[in-house]
């Protein structure tokens, strides 16, 4: 078996209630329509994906094994009603849904991001997914799990990383096709990072499309040095 045919074969795991975490640290959201909202961001470790322009690949190894009542307590100590679910792929660990239970429980906002290959039904359904669709330049456009589109709420938004004209193409027939405009609450076009001209070539193909969905920076990179674990 290769590793990428290993990486693929991953499924969540069952480890009792502890999830495998790499990393919990206020922050500013660099994303979504939370961006520049202070932020506990909470990531897991490990992805079942390997998408060409990931920003993460740290959490792929590694990782500490951490209850759910200490991963509450790390977030309570941080003193923000807002806390962040990423990874690495968060639903690939099923404890993570008590995590979300509980802190909604507690009326904490909380968003998931989720790479969108796996089943996000279980989700609490006051937690704001934020689903990554893939286009085709990650890589890993046949991972999409698309009964994940149909189950979307209002609460929820939608992301597309676009690399060039042909992964721009593809998100605007998704849009239409899938009728998101009406089933999430809001539609993110992401460039993805390093190309400065990228920005402006979408936004021009958005006004030309009247394409109903926000452009969005990465926040958090202009903040910070994008080479930085933490940011």
């Amino acid at each position: 078996m290769t590793d990428r045919e290993g990486v693929k074969a991953l499924l969540p795991e069952k480890r009792g209630g502890t999830l495998l975490v790499t990393e919990i640290y206020p922050c500013i959201q660099g994303e979504s329509t939370f961006a520049g909202t202070p932020f506990v961001l909470v990531r897991l470790a490990r992805c079942n994906l390997r998408c060409t322009w990931c920003d993460s690949e740290f959490s792929f190894k590694g990782g500490e094994r951490w209850s759910v009542p200490s991963v509450i307590a790390e977030v309570r100590g941080h003193v923000l009603p807002h806390v962040l679910i990423t990874g690495g792929e968060p639903l690939l660990q099923p404890p993570v849904l008590d995590l979300m239970k509980q802190l909604c429980d507690e009326e904490y906002t909380v968003l998931l991001e989720t790479g969108g290959s796996l089943d996000a039904s279980a989700v609490d359904p006051r937690v704001r997914k934020i689903l990554d669709v893939k286009c085709p330049g990650s890589g890993e456009c046949e991972s999409n799990h698309w009964p994940n589109v149909a189950k979307l709420s209002m609460l929820d938004e939608v992301k597309f990383v676009v690399a060039d004209r042909v992964d721009y193409e593809w998100a605007r027939t998704v849009i239409r096709r899938e009728g998101l405009a009406t089933r999430c609450g809001a539609i993110l076009v992401s460039p993805v990072w390093g190309d400065r001209e990228l920005p402006r070539k979408i936004s021009a193909w958005m006004l030309e499309d009247k394409l109903p969905a926000r452009l969005q920076l990465q926040l958090h990179k202009l903040i910070w040095d994008p080479k930085e674990r933490r940011r």
